[in-house]
């Protein structure tokens, strides 16, 4: 596997609105794979693939559940993800994000969202998230129509060590 080069913003691709993944051969599973080892390496916890550089409906995620601390991440690839639902109660929490470097931002998203999209196999799948969860779908599928956190953001600022500590990109 390989680690991608994550484009930062100003990156105009970053704005850009990605393409309906169609082909999901041999060279779509790598992609998956070196995305979720690029993400990880980052570290974080979701990757979209513009910003990786690749015009791709796609994003991983990989989310271990605070509550289960023995438990294993749990790993997802979303394929031309689509909301289907969102709930609407929302919740105010600071954001980071591996394309905007060194800021965090509070943004205020759903609590609960459901969607519908692909696995990495082309298989359609349903997919409910809450809290920290449906947080991370939200960020990351911004990502496919070229909008940043800080597009959402009420507040963005240059966060302490401490700060750093607490925020989970």
């Amino acid at each position: 596997m390989a680690l991608l080069k994550i484009i930062t913003f100003p990156d105009p691709f970053l704005r850009l609105k990605a393409k309906t993944v169609t082909d999901f051969g041999k060279d779509f599973q790598t992609l998956v794979e070196n995305m979720f080892e690029t993400m990880r390496d980052a570290p974080g916890v979701g990757l979209a693939a513009p910003q990786i550089g690749e015009s791709l409906r796609l994003v991983v995620v990989e989310y271990k559940d605070e509550e289960n601390e023995n438990a294993k991440p749990k790993r997802f690839v979303l394929v031309n993800p689509e909301f289907t639902d969102k709930s609407e109660e929302t919740v105010v929490d600071i954001e980071g994000c591996l394309s905007v470097p060194a800021l965090a931002g509070e943004v205020e998203r759903h609590y609960a969202v459901k969607l519908k999209a692909q696995n990495r196999f082309g298989k359609p799948i349903r997919v409910k998230a809450e809290g920290w969860l449906a947080r991370i779908f939200q960020h990351e599928i911004d990502h496919l129509d070229g909008v940043l956190y800080p597009d959402r953001a009420t507040r963005v600022f240059q966060p302490s060590e401490e700060d750093l500590e607490n925020i989970r990109d």
